[in-house]
């Protein structure tokens, strides 16, 4: 052990080292207070004084290029000297991370507070780290990515185990088991396993199809998450602001934050206004939690911005936050069940009930007969006889019944429908995806293509969101922008700058003169980007100077209920008392606050009711022209003027809201997106409903909605009672007259999202099938509550997009479309499965169970398309199998049921042709006419089944190997499917009989269906049944006790 007096850091720090685990917090108290006599100290050593940028630089150099840069196995706090001889303490990274994860505000102030540990980690404040690649690359490779580890995504084998435990699959292998090995007994190994080893290759191919098919489907969602989750976070590098994504983001980077954004990493709250955190998934408390710098500036991964704006410096990344440790625990359920996958699931379910019955039926019988002497083997001798027939043909027949009978059930039971579904789905979600749609939901596939109401946002949605200042109004006068110089005094213009410069989320970088680049950069939403560029470079705006000139006292952040932000601030000279209070927002609610309007000579005129209504007039007049209106007022007020709303602490400032002075309104111009207004007809025609929300004026909306086409008058204007209101009004409506009005409303302006949320609630309450788009946090709610959330992939918040179920990656309302076509031909594709499998199924079924019966023995996907959109929408309630499928899928079953009846009694004596040969025109011609029904089954209702059939080269290589594959199983694989050769005229009769079902589905879909399901007949017949019952009882009871008419 070293002497008392030779206590060198390095000594200490090993000591410290050796300590044990007990000690910890001793040992932590320790670092913390060498930590700030370090920071303390720090001045002495600085002897070389040198430029910012190269004090800057070589803090940063040190901390990354010291060799005991602080690692897992570093316990200790040593110092770095420069060539500059700066000194740079070097942090405990692991110390930093605990005390954010345990929100240690003692440790947070004894290791000298955000600022000092901003210093530790080479950081600047206003300018964030360098922007050098390099210094990325060492912060990555010392602190770790902001990635986290996770489980291991299930593999193939995993879905074939999970295949195997289906209770068909499981009865199958039994009787494969069982056929094999009384066959190779009976048969020898040479042709005994035909029978076996065929049901054990058709299980394999269903296995394997299945597994193979969830995998997919496990594989594109692993993709999707990884899509979805890449986020994109604003930070601040070498003083410019820039957007990258969250996996870029490393240890002492400067974010941005603002409302409705997702905490990228743990950190600490450098400067802000009003940022409110949510933490609910974190904590599961619902409470919003209140950041500053003094009593609450930890903030956490996961969490999302509720309110307000601010800066954060960033501490730990990836698996060292309390969201990444979560989270590497945690699997995504790709197991959802669809609401039609559900309804297929029944429908498989009740198919096999009827199935296992005819079986049980068939099972009964066929024991009966064998048991009774009633079956004669292949030399016409009788099968059993009591007494005389061995127990091994016995057990060999007894199998070969029960074989018979599960053949029933396998054949009843459309396998075949669960897979198609799923294969369905996936390959929609793989193509939606190439169409700039991204499912995050798997029932949205299919319940988007049942939607028959779509609300939707203007700003972005229906428009491109490119703003910019076109129209601006001073007093009552309209400048031009050649006369900005001229026409605007200086006091007007100094004001300007302060409620554009500084009421603002976005930002202006000026690059350095001397780069290739020297084109100022405009950050922020496209509403602040476009006026902070007029003000820049219209009015000549020095937001640099401003920043240095005034001080920033208090922010109101804009939010969707207020429709408006203001600020606080006055100028920084020590003997300034004035404060200045800035609004800015839509047009007529700042109007609203207005007494009184500057000139543009500077003068000020007082505005009463008579201005008040011409100011408004000029507002409406910007509105009808499509353009947002967005005014500016202020007012001065002394130190001892301001308002608080805690009078009694006096820590919350209040803005004042009346008596302001209008300084002046811009108009910007936001033009629609090429190509909306034919989306808006294709879905209109398509019998879906569209509805505009929108927070602008109701000017600004009805002429918007007249240019993309949601409203028939020209500009908006002689529109109908009721299709344009503003949502104060919808808010106001008593609930029955909202239930009247509802489906007349077309446009709904100045509308919060309580109203947004109310109207989709209306909606769903009559019967709509609701599809909502939107893009803020507050949307949220709203896009829960819809059928189908529809949330903006560039504009969106990840509140909201995390509410959604498709993410629209593009914003654009074309895409709503394409998702809407995509919809309908998931659910069409598998209608039109449903109806070929359930022809093959009630064919097959009734033909064995006859034929088992009477004779002892068993014989036996499309892209959306423009006619989808001419459809009316499917609705809520709707079946599954629709009348139309109902006609077709009996005129073909009873066709073939008829055939085949008529080949198996009296095939034998019509062609005069031996039982196999008979046996194998019934397999042929039954197989034959299902490859020529898939032609029908391509359209339900178009009787021209050929038409556009040369595009579809995949069907047709489908037919193609099927006939081939047939042709195979008849000619060359004879012992194996048990068949016969047939001749060219019995293939060709074959041929013909199989055509037949394309002239029946001609003829049949000229007939014309109802449009009650038939179901409902069959119910109303058993409802008339029982109430006939219950009357007859009824009367008999009255005449039992005397009460008949004729004993009155």
């Amino acid at each position: 052990m070293s002497s008392s007096g030779d206590h060198s850091p390095i000594t200490c720090g090993k000591l410290l080292y050796e300590i044990t685990r007990a000690q910890k917090r001793w040992r932590m108290a320790y670092r913390a207070i060498y930590f700030v006599r370090v920071m303390l100290s720090l001045p002495k050593h600085v002897n070389v004084i040198v430029s910012e940028t190269n004090i800057y630089k070589n803090y940063t150099e040190a901390l990354l290029s010291h060799p005991n840069y602080p690692s897992s196995t570093t316990s200790h706090h040593e110092i770095s000297k420069t060539s500059n001889d700066i000194v740079v303490p070097v942090l405990d990274h692991n110390v930093l991370t605990e005390m954010v994860k345990e929100k240690n505000l003692v440790a947070l102030r004894q290791l000298g507070g955000v600022g000092g540990i901003a210093t530790s980690l080479g950081t600047d404040p206003e300018n964030g780290i360098p922007e050098n690649a390099q210094d990325v690359d060492r912060r990555r490779q010392v602190f770790g990515s902001n990635t986290y580890v996770k489980p291991p995504p299930k593999g193939l084998f995993y879905f074939v185990v999970d295949a195997l435990k289906d209770t068909t699959i499981l009865i199958l292998l039994i009787c494969a088991a069982l056929s094999l090995g009384f066959g190779i007994k009976e048969h020898g190994g040479k042709e005994g396993w035909y029978e076996g080893g065929s049901i054990f290759i058709a299980v394999l191919l269903v296995i394997v199809g299945s597994a193979l098919s969830n995998f997919r489907q496990e594989t594109q969602f692993d993709k999707l998450s990884k899509i979805s989750d890449n986020i994109k976070i604003d930070v601040i590098r070498g003083g410019r602001r820039q957007e990258i994504s969250i996996f870029d983001i490393v240890v002492g980077d400067v974010v941005l934050l603002n409302i409705g954004d997702q905490i990228p990493a743990d950190g600490l709250f450098l400067t802000g206004h009003s940022l409110l955190i949510d933490e609910s998934s974190m904590t599961g408390e619902s409470d919003h939690i209140e950041i500053d710098s003094s009593d609450h500036p930890f903030l956490f991964s996961g969490s999302k911005v509720a309110d307000g704006c601010g800066k954060m410096l960033v501490t730990s990344v990836g698996m060292n936050t309390a969201w990444g440790e979560m989270m590497s625990s945690i699997t995504r359920d790709t197991n959802e069940r669809t609401p039609l996958q559900a309804r297929l699931d029944k429908l498989t379910s009740s198919i096999g009930k009827v199935g296992l019955t005819v079986a049980s039926l068939v099972l009964v019988v066929m024991l009966v007969r064998y048991f009774t002497g009633n079956t004669e083997d292949e030399k016409g001798n009788k099968e059993y006889i009591r007494g005389e027939t061995d127990l091994d043909d016995v057990m060999n027949a007894v199998v070969r019944i029960v074989a018979a009978a599960v053949t029933i059930v396998v054949v009843a039971i459309p396998e075949g429908l669960p897979l198609a579904v799923t294969l369905t789905l996936a390959y929609s979600m793989k193509r939606m995806m190439a169409d700039q749609a991204m499912v995050r939901k798997l029932s949205a596939c299919e319940t988007m293509g049942s939607a028959t109401i779509i609300c939707t946002d203007k700003t972005g949605t229906l428009t491109l969101n490119q703003m910019k200042v076109t129209k601006f109004v001073l007093g009552q006068e309209q400048i031009d922008e050649e006369d900005y110089s001229n026409s605007i005094s200086t006091n007007v213009r100094e004001l300007f700058y302060q409620g554009v410069g500084l009421n603002t989320t976005g930002s202006v970088y000026k690059p350095d003169p001397q780069s290739s680049n020297s084109q100022l950069e405009f950050s922020g939403s496209p509403t602040e980007k476009a006026i902070l560029s007029w003000a820049v470079l219209n009015l000549r705006m020095d937001i640099e100077k401003l920043k240095h000139e005034y001080e920033i006292l208090h922010v109101e952040t804009f939010n969707s209920d207020k429709k408006r932000s203001g600020v606080m601030l006055k100028k920084k000279i020590l003997d300034s008392v004035k404060v200045y209070v800035h609004w800015k927002g839509a047009a007529e609610m700042v109007l609203a606050m207005c007494s009184s309007y500057y000139e543009s000579n500077g003068t000020t005129k007082s505005l009463d009711e008579e201005m008040k209504k011409k100011m408004g007039n000029i507002i409406e007049g910007m509105a009808a022209s499509s353009l947002r209106c967005i005014a500016f007022a202020q007012c001065q007020v002394s130190e001892a003027e301001i308002e608080y709303i805690d009078d009694q602490d006096k820590t919350h400032r209040r803005l004042k809201e009346y008596d302001l002075t209008l300084l002046g309104i811009v108009g910007l111009k936001d033009p629609c997106r090429p190509g909306v207004k034919k989306a808006v007809e294709a879905c209109k025609s398509a019998g879906v409903a569209i509805k505009m929300i929108t927070g602008d004026n109701v000017f600004t909306a009805k002429a918007i909605a007249a240019e993309c086409g949601i409203l028939e008058a020209a500009m908006g204007n002689d529109v109908n009672e009721g299709e344009v209101i503003e949502g104060v009004e919808f808010r106001n409506y008593t609930h029955e007259d909202r239930m009247k009005k509802i489906d007349n409303i077309r446009v709904m302006a100045r509308s919060s999202p309580f109203d947004k949320l109310l109207m989709v609630q209306c909606l769903k309450q009559r019967g709509h099938v609701v599809a909502v788009t939107g893009d803020g946090t507050n949307d949220a709610p709203a896009l829960k509550e819809a059928d189908i959330g529809l949330s903006m992939g560039i504009q969106g918040t990840e509140v909201a997009k995390e509410s959604s179920d498709i993410v629209i990656l593009d914003d654009n309302f074309t895409s709503v479309a394409t998702v809407l076509r995509w919809g309908r031909c998931v659910y069409n594709n598998i209608q039109k499965f449903i109806q070929f499998q359930l022809t093959v199924n009630v064919a097959a079924l009734v033909i064995n169970f006859i034929a088992a019966v009477s004779a002892g023995e068993v014989p036996l996907t499309a892209r959306p398309s423009d006619e989808l959109m001419k459809r009316q929408p499917v609705g809520r309630t709707e079946p599954l199998i629709t009348n139309i499928m109902w006609r077709n899928l009996l005129a073909q079953s009873c066709y073939q049921i008829a055939i085949l009846l008529i080949l198996q009694f009296n095939g034998e004596s019509m062609f005069n042709i031996s039982q196999k040969v008979n046996n194998t025109l019934i397999f042929n011609t039954f197989v034959l006419c299902q490859v020529f029904n898939e032609f029908n089954a391509r359209s339900m209702e178009k009787k021209n089944v050929f038409k556009g059939i040369h595009k579809n080269k995949l069907f047709i290589v489908i037919i193609g190997f099927t006939l081939v594959l047939q042709v195979i199983m008849v000619e060359f694989l004879k012992k194996f499917a048990d068949t016969t050769n047939l001749n060219w005229k019995q293939w060709l009769g074959c041929l013909a009989t199989a055509a037949v079902t394309w002239p029946i589905g001609w003829c049949v879909k000229s007939i014309p269906v109802s449009d009650q399901p038939f179901l409902d007949y069959l119910r109303r017949v058993l409802l008339l049944k029982r109430i006939t019952k219950i009357f007859h009882r009824t009367e008999n009871s009255t005449s039992r006790l005397g009460i008949g008419c004729g004993k009155c």
